[in-house]
């Protein structure tokens, strides 16, 4: 009797066990890896782009107005099961440049300024009429190749 016990209980640990594995959240890291001793060697008038790209490599992407910024992003998400990752920790580290390649500024951003949109609609407003799914799958039947139809010959048809 005790054996049947034993595995019954064992088998319920072990069930328990998969069903809190289930929940565990899953964790993950996107982008650069931030080193404070690299990021605390750049200073703002000594060192310039090569010099940055030397010591911190190559960032995350660049400024598209002026030439004069660089971005590393690094961002720690988690998320339960099938839901959507949800931010948890973000920075960002802005280098600028000036005119020269030299350093001019270092920023630090955080979490806070990540944007969360939310769209009106899950359509886009057209102008024109609105079909339907079936006028969609079934409305090309017996336009092609009629005559008058758009059927790219043009040329099939005598002129009166």
């Amino acid at each position: 009797m005790s054996v049947i016990i034993n595995r019954t209980v064992t088998s319920v640990a072990l069930a328990l066990a998969c069903v809190a594995g289930a929940c565990t959240p899953l964790k993950s890291h996107q982008g650069y890896i931030i080193d404070a001793d690299l990021v605390n060697s750049v200073q703002p008038g000594v060192d310039n782009r090569a010099s940055v790209l030397q010591v911190l490599g190559k960032p995350s992407f660049t400024s598209q107005f002026n030439q004069g910024d660089w971005y590393y992003i690094a961002r720690d998400t988690r998320n339960f099961a099938y839901n959507n990752p949800k931010v948890k920790a973000q920075t960002t580290l802005r280098i600028s440049f000036n005119a020269a390649g030299t350093v001019t500024a270092i920023g630090k951003g955080g979490v806070e300024q990540v944007a969360s949109i939310s769209p009106s609609r899950k359509t886009t407003p057209t102008l024109g009429r609105t079909r339907g799914f079936f006028e969609d799958l079934f409305g090309n039947i017996g336009t092609v190749g009629a005559i008058g139809g758009q059927s790219g010959q043009g040329g099939d048809r005598a002129e009166p």
